[in-house]
């Protein structure tokens, strides 16, 4: 349900949502009335949380790595594509707006992490960062969480995937050398594409394409294998810039890529339609039955195998160009595995706990 229309400038959902969890709301009931500004103030907000873990299991069949840790819900890069949207719903807050400028931090992300991996419960696998919102987003300039993370991985010699769209990440590449040196971890930058028009109005707070594919660059001359996640793919907004993504990452320095199928889940679907109606409105339309044709006739698909990927003749003619793209400028390249064999518990971390 949509309780307001307006112009959010800089944010990237333009609609305050009705929270499904939430028996009361605050509405706008007219623009021009005296409770205008009750959605306007657009400044991003924090809001401190006292987790008790910080190493959560994935169980689902679509996501290779077991484990993820997420030191921020709510991510003010504002993609309006993204996945997480509905999960800040169970905070009290809606998917749309709510979501990019009410942050949840999570300040003791890196104790949290040093007291799991002291566990002897705890049998060593990777841990992947910002399996849920971009662990550099804006704010981990200032707050530096995701670094104080990434030294108690390398002090225990714990394994890590990153994946991000911020160029922060190149902040931390003493520690990612050093871990990288041992075969502790692997990143993923996302570019969802090459066009600043179109980044700019789906990833509004994100950094440029340029930008990204100077941190593989970078990455990948220090000895990080590094990889470029295109993703979201949205057929007939960016799916023809594939070839594009890859070559210029390959030439980058990147050593694989992936992709996924955009998957408009809860909140998502109404959020990213009135985007597309706002942009793009000779051609909303059609992309929105073009990600239904890769979805089973849904805008969302909840079948474990086939959300990431999609299904039909348009998934399949994307998947195609995908792979052609890999055998022509990624071919013969690959990360290494991770080294599992060298996780310890430091002798004192495991003497502060008494």
């Amino acid at each position: 349900m949509m309780l307001n229309m307006t112009d959010f400038r800089g944010r990237g959902a333009q609609l305050v949502l009705k929270n499904p969890f939430l028996k009361h709301h605050y509405a706008q009931e007219h623009k021009e009335c005296a409770d205008e500004p009750l959605h306007s103030d657009l400044r991003t907000r924090y809001f401190e949380e006292t987790s008790r873990r910080i190493i959560n299991k994935v169980d689902s069949p679509d996501i290779p790595l077991p484990y993820s840790a997420n030191p921020y819900q709510g991510c003010e890069h504002g993609c309006v594509y993204c996945y997480a949207r509905p999960t800040h719903e169970y905070w009290g807050f809606n998917a749309g707006v709510d979501f990019e400028r009410n942050i949840i931090i999570k300040k003791n992300a890196a104790e949290l992490l040093r007291k799991e991996l002291l566990r002897k419960s705890w049998v060593v696998e990777p841990i992947m960062l910002s399996g849920n919102t971009d662990c550099y987003q804006p704010v981990e300039q200032k707050l530096e969480l995701t670094r104080q993370m990434l030294q108690v991985c390398l002090e225990f010699r714990q394994p890590v995937s990153i994946i991000t769209k911020n160029s922060l990440i190149l902040r931390d590449l003493d520690i990612l050398r050093e871990m990288a040196s041992l075969h502790l971890v692997k990143v993923m930058v996302s570019v969802t594409t090459l066009d600043e028009k179109l980044r700019l109005r789906l990833e509004p707070r994100t950094t440029t394409s340029t930008e990204r594919l100077r941190a593989i660059s970078e990455l990948s001359r220090a000895g990080v294998p590094t990889g470029v996640m295109s993703a979201p793919i949205i057929p007939g907004l960016n799916s023809m810039e594939i070839p594009a993504i890859i070559k210029a990452a390959s030439e980058a320095g990147a050593v694989t890529a992936g992709y996924t199928m955009v998957r408009l889940n809860g909140a998502v679907a109404e959020i990213f339609s009135d985007w597309l109606r706002r942009y793009f409105p000779d051609r909303s339309g059609k992309i929105l039955n073009q990600i239904r044709a890769s979805h089973g006739g849904h805008l969302h698909d909840h079948r474990p195998g086939v959300r990431l990927q999609g299904e039909g003749k348009i998934n399949e003619a994307i998947s195609q160009l995908f792979r052609s793209a890999i055998e022509k400028y990624l071919r013969g390249k690959a990360a290494p595995s991770f080294d599992l064999s060298l996780f310890r518990r430091p002798l004192q971390s495991q003497l502060s706990m008494f």
